[in-house]
């Protein structure tokens, strides 16, 4: 009999950014774009998510699976190894294409065209493998039965992200070597940090630093 899969609960982490399952975005889109840690600098960059069990992990707590399903989608992996390599391969190609589009559309620039298209593929593909139940409002619902289908979620809920109200509301963490993405939901919509536990306490520190130097 094979062992079943526990989806445990990661440990607690001093920093959001040494966890996989710092869930900052305020969606799931760009909490799945900051699955990397310290992207902008090379020096530190870190994918926080990697091998099956982490993805169905981070798919609990960014709320796509229950845990439940998430150990059902696990065990449903067969023998082989080729399906579960494909899978967390399709979501590693699906965020290096996001990534270069979210940071165009905080730049507000034209998107690359090379990612771009990868990303219409991906909707189609999506759309193709999803369901659509004659009900109102119209919905297409992709599977979760398989590791694969994380992708085709990801995808759809991309496509309501870039094409819904909260648009304009995407951001670009300030803090040095981030680059993590978030909506700004605040009042004023002058959110800069990712945390202001993290990068905003960062920033605080090193403007403290800099007063101090300057005066002594």
């Amino acid at each position: 009999m094979s062992k079943q899969p526990v989806l445990r609960a990661p440990a607690a982490s001093g920093s959001p950014h040494d966890s996989g399952m710092s869930l900052v975005g305020g969606h799931p889109v760009l909490d799945f774009a900051n699955t990397v840690a310290w992207r902008l600098d090379p020096s530190r960059t870190a994918d926080r998510v990697q091998g099956a069990e982490a993805w169905a992990r981070w798919a609990v707590a960014a709320g796509l699976l229950t845990a439940d399903r998430a150990e059902a989608m696990l065990r449903a992996e067969t023998a082989d190894s080729a399906p579960t390599e494909d899978a967390t391969a399709a979501l590693m190609d699906l965020r290096a294409t996001l990534l270069p589009i979210l940071d165009a559309l905080v730049d507000d620039e034209a998107p690359p065209a090379e990612e771009w298209e990868a990303l219409r593929r991906s909707m189609v593909l999506a759309r193709e493998d999803a369901a659509l139940p004659p009900a109102f409002p119209l919905l297409w619902q992709p599977g979760t039965d398989r590791l694969g289908d994380l992708a085709h979620v990801l995808a759809l809920l991309t496509e309501n992200l870039l094409s819904g109200d909260g648009l304009s509301r995407i951001r670009r963490c300030a803090g040095p070597g981030c680059g993590w993405f978030f909506l700004d939901r605040s009042r004023s919509g002058t959110r800069r940090w990712c945390s202001s536990d993290d990068c905003g306490n960062r920033d605080r520190a090193r403007r403290h630093y800099s007063r101090t130097h300057r005066r002594g």
